[in-house]
């Protein structure tokens, strides 16, 4: 009876040893997808997202996108975001994301609308890079950088295209840099330099804050650069340590005359 019921406990933890593996090909994780800006010198970068969808071993799989429609990006700078909404994706590999754009496009400058074109957007979407292996049980999430200053182009007639710079990170990859720049006179921009590249560019609130997010990690140098107009010297911090997963306090940097 011993040697039935050994047998019998053999059988049944095999049987369920082999339906664990078969659920495997059922495992999940969920991706929350966010949206962040870099800065612009404009009134308003208002675009028309309309779906996002997320490349998943292969498959295009369309985001879970409560509210399509027209966004600022200026409203999401200095490490302010927006949820755009979550996909539920089988576990493996996730390559690229795509962005499908409406016709409701525009810039304001100065308090004038203008039409931003973008032609290859609505027929196709825009693709971009996003690598992550995800994991069973997983809860990831991602940032779409649209980067408004360098996106929109101005053409020679004086109209304007829009020509979308989009990077994507994850609280995996997500090095950062925060800090205050003081006085509001200088009207100073903030640059993170590598050795001699520009990375990121930041336009400080109002209140002199500003901060970088997706920063590869490394060694920078963060550039403070008045306004020539207002008297006050440029000022640079070298050394400035990035980590993944750590906020760099720089504190407050004052500039001077």
């Amino acid at each position: 009876m011993k040697k039935l019921l050994i047998l019998g406990s053999s059988i049944c933890l095999l049987f369920m040893g082999s339906c664990d593996d078969d659920s495997d090909g059922n495992d999940t994780a969920t991706v929350n997808v966010r949206l962040t800006d870099g800065p612009a010198a404009y009134d308003a970068v208002n675009v028309d997202i309309q779906r996002i969808e997320i490349n998943s071993n292969g498959q295009w799989v369309p985001l879970n996108f409560p509210s399509p429609g027209v966004y600022n990006l200026l409203n999401f700078k200095n490490g302010t975001d927006v949820v755009l909404g979550q996909a539920v994706l089988p576990t493996g590999d996730v390559s690229q994301m795509r962005m499908v754009l409406g016709p409701n496009n525009t810039l304001v400058v100065n308090g004038v609308t203008y039409p931003l074109q973008t032609p290859s957007a609505q027929q196709s979407g825009l693709k971009f890079n996003w690598h992550q292996t995800l994991a069973a049980n997983g809860a990831y999430t991602v940032w779409i950088d649209f980067d408004a200053g360098r996106s929109v182009v101005t053409t020679g007639n004086g109209s304007y295209i829009l020509k979308p710079v989009i990077r994507t990170f994850s609280e995996l990859t997500n090095g950062q840099i925060k800090g205050y720049v003081q006085p509001a006179a200088a009207d100073a921009v903030v640059h993170a330099i590598v050795a001699s590249d520009t990375i990121a560019t930041a336009i400080p609130n109002p209140d002199g804050f500003f901060m970088f997010s997706g920063l590869a990690q490394g060694a920078y140098t963060v550039s403070y650069d008045a306004d020539d107009s207002t008297g006050y010297n440029d000022e640079n911090t070298g050394n400035v340590s990035v980590t993944f997963g750590q906020i760099t306090n720089l504190g407050t940097k004052t500039l001077q005359q």
